[in-house]
């Protein structure tokens, strides 16, 4: 990230791992295969995820969900778990890609609004996806120990969000940015376990509302003209 004061976030660093398997252009057959397949191994396992919870599905009903042989499974994912790392890793390339296709004049603001709603759009295709996710958090250490790993990564993009939002003078000085960045995950953490209770509007809706309120207590307040 430059410090010139030029309105310019962090890239991406070339070669990162995009979260859903998808391979970068140019790839090969095979590898687009494997994509594939473990696309549809995670995108089932989500589904039956929503329907019958972590704890209740096995490999052997994500599989037949996928139309693949079991023992395909762990070719792409060592434990049922790592799929949860895997819906943790789509998260953060997501993130990733927002700063990749960031453009230097846009605000801080402006950017962290587009990934509240881009990181609002998976989880809220389903509540009950989102309570048997944060629950197999809750009842397993590997899970835990996955999803850390992953909020860790995405608070380090974060936190260069914020240095540079302080250089640019849209955030107060005063602010801590590694205090900033773990605020906002804690605010789309708990405001995604709230709506998964209630899920009465969009999770998108919600998640865009306390944002703002977030927003209004760091940014820098303008001056009005006389």
């Amino acid at each position: 990230m430059k410090r010139s004061g030029s309105r310019e976030v962090r890239k991406p660093e070339a070669g990162s791992e995009q979260a859903e398997g998808r391979p970068a252009k140019g790839v090969g057959r095979r590898e687009r295969r494997r994509a594939d397949t473990r696309e549809r191994l995670f995108r089932a396992a989500l589904g039956l995820f929503a329907e019958q919870g972590f704890q209740g599905t096995t490999v052997e009903q994500i599989t037949e969900a996928a139309d693949v042989g079991k023992g395909t499974f762990f070719n792409y994912f060592p434990s049922k778990e790592h799929v949860l790392a895997a819906f943790g890793e789509m998260q953060v390339g997501k993130f990733q890609a927002l700063l990749a296709s960031h453009e230097a004049n846009e605000p801080a603001g402006a950017l962290l609004r587009r990934a509240v709603g881009e990181l609002s759009a998976e989880p809220g295709r389903s509540a009950a996806l989102v309570r048997s996710l944060l629950g197999a958090q809750l009842t397993s250490e590997e899970v835990r120990k996955l999803i850390l790993e992953k909020l860790g990564i995405g608070r380090e993009l974060l936190v260069g969000v914020f240095q540079q939002a302080q250089e640019w003078g849209e955030v107060r000085q005063e602010l801590h940015a590694e205090a900033l960045a773990a605020a906002f995950q804690q605010m789309l953490f708990g405001g995604l376990f709230l709506w998964s209770l209630a899920p009465e509007e969009k999770l998108a809706d919600r998640q865009g509302r306390t944002f703002e309120l977030f927003w209004s207590g760091i940014a820098v307040k303008q001056e009005r003209e006389p």
